[in-house]
């Protein structure tokens, strides 16, 4: 059997070496908070950091990652769902259908740590996923707001929401 390090864990899975990464995650690992998307790494729903970088897992056959690697899915993220980001997501209502949302948040993590304080260009490059539900100023926003330390009024942002009040 082979073995991946995934979210901290030596773990062993059996798989044709041309097997998307994706789909040992998902259905040898049961790891289902990665989404498939497209297929072709065009929309990132299947995000997922290896050693760190964001890296489409659609498209990433199983073969080229080693047990040395370290691959962190959302779930690993934040084991209770209270990354910054995943608290920032929540506060600002990012996601509307939510499907695309795991991976923008793992590609919005990878981008915080190489620029904590990243600008509109910065952001505009490192997120490159694909949102259908069109939510990219709440995800802007949200990048933002974790920036700046998780107060929305530092941030600079004044976000109405449907219940009448005002972040």
């Amino acid at each position: 059997m082979a073995k991946l390090n995934v979210n901290g864990k030596v773990r062993e899975f059996e798989a044709e070496g041309d097997t998307p990464l994706l789909w040992v995650i998902r259905e040898q690992l049961g790891l289902t908070g990665t989404k498939y998307g497209c297929g072709v790494a065009a929309c990132g729903a299947c995000t997922v950091h290896i050693d760190g970088v964001p890296t489409r897992s659609c498209v990433r056959p199983v073969s080229t990652v080693t047990a040395k690697e370290k691959i962190v899915t959302i779930e690993g993220l934040s084991p209770k769902g209270n990354h910054p980001l995943q608290k920032a997501w929540a506060s600002l209502d990012v996601p509307q259908c939510g499907y695309c949302q795991c991976g923008m948040i793992m590609a919005a993590a990878a981008l915080l740590k190489e620029k904590p304080n990243p600008t509109d260009a910065d952001i505009d490059a490192g997120i490159t996923n694909i949102c259908r539900c069109g939510t990219y100023n709440r995800v802007r926003a949200a990048i933002k707001v974790v920036a700046a330390g998780g107060n929305t009024k530092t941030a600079a942002l004044a976000i109405q929401h449907t219940d009448g009040s005002t972040t």
